[in-house]
């Protein structure tokens, strides 16, 4: 893989990283635990914030392709980006739409269980986080 291809592909695959541990991880919990944030309002700033890492993932999961393809990468780093970015649009097509549909109702004044499909965003969040790791590590020892 050519040195510039890789560069540029291992510096956004991290500032992805980043940005889905600080959100996801960091933000997303605490932002409940802020003192008279109701889960209404929390659920209205995560729709937003989740929203905007979104869109910023979907471009970072495009340039990072980008860079892959433009270099020639390893099979290897070609099979994770598939992966990272194949994570990524399950969690926009399927669970994405099913996390809405449910804050819909609970905007709505419904009083509803703990999510399952929220569990499974966390748990993609999780394995994208590792793809991600792998990916980055890869692009750069490349």
């Amino acid at each position: 893989m050519n040195a510039t291809s890789a560069a540029i592909g291992a510096a956004v695959t991290f500032v992805w990283l980043g940005m889905v541990l600080a959100i996801s991880f960091l933000e997303a919990p605490l932002k409940f635990r802020a003192p008279g944030v109701t889960i209404p309002v929390g659920l209205g700033i995560g729709r937003l914030v989740f929203r905007a890492l979104n869109a910023v993932e979907a471009l970072l999961a495009v340039a990072v392709a980008a860079a892959v393809t433009v270099g020639d990468a390893p099979a290897g780093s070609a099979a994770l980006t598939a992966a990272v970015a194949a994570l990524l649009v399950i969690q926009l097509a399927v669970v994405r739409p099913r996390l809405n549909r449910r804050s819909d109702r609970v905007l709505a004044g419904e009083e509803l269980p703990r999510s399952r499909s929220h569990l499974g965003y966390v748990a993609l969040e999780v394995l994208k986080v590792a793809l991600l790791i792998a990916l980055g590590v890869a692009l750069s020892a490349s």
